[in-house]
């Protein structure tokens, strides 16, 4: 199950906020194994972000994966995911980060599953 969360200081309309899950969508896919069919996605915008002491217009993507993949698909996922957030978002991509945290245990339909 990828979990991603984008948090940025851009405030964004629902039609970009469609924009982007569909674009996630199309690129979930250069992680081998995962699908849109169980993609969870959550935008949060018109933050305010603050990055070397200064308020920014920033985008920051937190990816949470089960199970780990190869840094070359994570390579390409982050290549796409930024550029895609960027866009999105009306940023360069040196104000989009992101990062990853994988798992081989999550709970759901209450219980606990394992990888």
């Amino acid at each position: 199950m990828p979990y991603i969360r984008m948090a940025t200081s851009q405030t964004l309309t629902a039609a970009q906020k469609d924009e982007f899950k569909a674009g996630l969508a199309e690129i979930i896919g250069l992680i081998p194994g995962k699908t849109e069919a169980a993609l969870m996605l959550e935008v949060d915008d018109g933050l305010t972000m603050y990055f070397k002491g200064e308020k920014r217009g920033l985008a920051y993507l937190d990816a949470k994966f089960s199970g780990d993949t190869e840094f070359e698909h994570k390579k390409n996922f982050t290549e796409a995911a930024c550029r895609l957030a960027g866009q999105v978002c009306g940023l360069p991509q040196d104000a989009v980060y992101l990062t990853y945290s994988v798992f081989n245990e999550w709970g759901t339909g209450g219980t606990l599953k394992a990888r």
